[in-house]
């Protein structure tokens, strides 16, 4: 995107902070708010938007994140686009919201949709996971009975006991489709135990059982359900590493960086045989409308993010049970 006759792209940042109905626990920990970055690039009068959450886990913070968001202000003004971006800034949760501003500022400018203009088919409703947050078997059976109506529930495992968890979420889900994430809790020693329980409660995927770069077993054992990679795997670089290890990748715009990176990782991935899961962190509509573009091609489409919050931001996206719709201009592309 160059600079027009209507004036430079001028950049601002905000730290948000969107409270979560209830409490979101995974094997790392709980916390009551979603704290999102929001990046907003204007010209001749438009806004272009986007959404991302800084993760600590891969040691970003919400100030740090506004901090590198700020700094590109004075190339933004100079006429950087959204493909010299992806050279200016590492993939990461900074480089996603502006990615994602700018392509909704090209779709503005354009005053076409944004796949449109990507060349990309039009998004249509798809099923999203619903995810049921770690606790004691007792209180996740609760919870997935509850939600038992659901196509498809994402199950958070990462502790002594994951075996009991998920057969009381069989029990209480029976008709559910089941996805499983351990966010890296699992070990090699109980690895086998924890994939044969997953398996008998007819487990379809199960996400990260083992850390980042400490996954070489699942090379070595059989793989009675598909697994997928999520911490080991960020953007197209990483790809290629996972292959005899996972049979799935969940990309999140989060980490690769914006959609930009994200639409030619899926069809890189693709490629190399692996199925897609689109994912997404605790965050509002914005940040899940790019993703939508993903969820087309995806087999597993995780995108529950604003059905976690107490309240989600004005003009979000539509949620009608298991269907999620794409977003509306109003919104974001």
């Amino acid at each position: 995107m160059t600079s027009t006759p209507s004036g430079a792209i001028s950049l601002t940042g905000r730290i948000e902070c969107w409270p979560i109905a209830g409490t979101f626990t995974i094997s790392r920990g709980a916390k009551t708010e979603a704290v999102v970055v929001v990046a907003e690039v204007s010209q001749g009068g438009l806004t272009g938007s986007g959404e991302c959450v800084p993760y600590p886990r891969y040691g970003e913070t919400p100030e740090a994140t506004l901090q590198a968001i700020q700094a590109v202000q004075a190339p933004l003004a100079s006429g950087m686009d959204r493909i010299a971006l992806q050279e200016r800034m590492p993939a990461g949760a900074a480089r996603n919201a502006l990615d994602c501003a700018l392509a909704d500022l090209e779709a503005k400018r354009a005053g076409r949709r944004i796949w449109n203009l990507l060349g990309r088919p039009a998004p249509e409703p798809c099923t999203t996971a619903y995810t049921i947050s770690l606790g004691t078997s007792e209180a996740m059976a609760e919870a997935s009975a509850k939600a038992a109506h659901r196509q498809l529930l994402k199950i958070k495992l990462g502790g002594d006991g994951d075996g009991a968890r998920i057969a009381a979420v069989r029990k209480a889900a029976p008709r559910s489709e089941l996805i499983v994430d351990a966010n890296e809790a699992w070990t090699e020693d109980n690895l086998a135990a924890n994939l044969a329980a997953c398996a008998d409660a007819g487990v379809t995927l199960i996400e990260q059982p083992l850390p980042a770069g400490k996954d070489a077993a699942l090379a070595r054992i059989r793989r009675p359900v598909a697994i997928c990679a999520d911490e080991s795997v960020h953007d197209r670089a990483s790809l290629a590493g996972l292959r005899g290890r996972y049979d799935a990748v969940n990309i999140k715009l989060d980490k690769t960086g914006g959609l930009t990176e994200a639409l030619a990782m899926a069809d890189a991935a693709r490629a190399l045989g692996f199925e897609i899961m689109i994912g997404c962190m605790v965050a509002t509509s914005l940040a899940m409308a790019p993703a939508m573009l993903i969820a087309q091609a995806a087999r597993f489409v995780d995108l529950d993010g604003p059905l976690l919050l107490a309240k989600d931001r004005d003009h979000g996206l539509r949620y009608e049970g298991s269907l999620i719709y794409p977003p509306d201009a109003a919104l974001w592309g």
